[in-house]
């Protein structure tokens, strides 16, 4: 049966941090460092199976306004099962997130699992700015 909780003691740091520096595409090289202060600052989801985290997700927010979804992940032998599904509706359905009045998260491939809880593409992107920094880590 699969838990989801948002209890910062119970993350599995060296999943979290061998899945984002090796195997995510936005955070290839990482540093442990940088993953545990990142974690540190943002509201946390892990999914997991008889005990074992399966899945992550984090939330940078000022729980007033704005939340900014990040590494977002479920292990390759949890795909498939609805952890995902269960994760995100974890995240949404966050009481301390009801009344942000933005989200935004960044996705490569993930579009159809966002869109299934309300995300959609960006409606002005000609408001939209950013700062990039290539290969960082």
């Amino acid at each position: 049966m699969i838990e989801i909780s948002t209890d910062k003691s119970r993350l599995d740091i060296d999943t979290i941090h061998r899945y984002l520096s090796e195997e995510a595409y936005w955070s290839r090289g990482i540093s442990r460092e940088l993953v545990e202060r990142a974690i540190e600052h943002s509201l946390c989801f892990a999914a997991y199976d008889d005990g074992r985290q399966v899945a992550f997700a984090r939330v940078v927010t000022d729980y007033a306004t704005f939340g900014y979804l990040a590494d977002v992940f479920v292990l390759p032998s949890h795909r498939g099962s609805g952890v995902g599904k269960m994760l995100m509706r974890a995240v949404m359905k966050h009481p301390e997130l009801q009344r942000l009045r933005r989200w935004m998260l960044v996705t490569r491939d993930a579009h159809g699992l966002y869109r299934q809880f309300g995300w959609n593409d960006v409606a002005a992107p000609e408001r939209m700015m950013e700062i990039v920094v290539k290969n960082p880590y």
